[in-house]
């Protein structure tokens, strides 16, 4: 069984400050089910986004697992959100500041 996603985002920022870093949710989400992307930002002002991992790379142990996502700047964020939302209204989004994301969050490669 997988943790909510209200959980999951709260323990991540809570990681995140702990470990010295930065997270802050833009958007907020369905509480039990609603998708999480993941903004990493790093000190040398890159972007990298983070969304679900398709079906077919995730395990079935309960984890949520993320995919790396093209993101050259705000405006292709934006672009980004735009489309969800029109898909799925009930995604979070939450922007964390590290240089090394996937000491917090479970990244797969396509």
């Amino acid at each position: 069984m997988r943790i909510t996603s209200e959980i999951f985002v709260a323990q991540l920022v809570r990681r995140l400050f702990a470990a010295g870093g930065f997270a802050a949710v833009m958007r907020r989400g369905a509480d039990a089910a609603g998708a999480i992307f993941v903004v990493a930002r790093s000190r040398d002002g890159g972007i990298t986004l983070f969304g679900p991992a398709v079906q077919s790379l995730a395990d079935d142990d309960g984890s949520r697992r993320f995919m790396a996502e093209q993101a050259a700047d705000e405006a292709a964020l934006d672009a980004r959100f735009v489309r969800e939302a029109r898909f799925d209204p009930d995604f979070w989004v939450v922007e964390i500041e590290t240089d090394s994301p996937e000491s917090f969050i479970d990244v797969v490669e396509a």
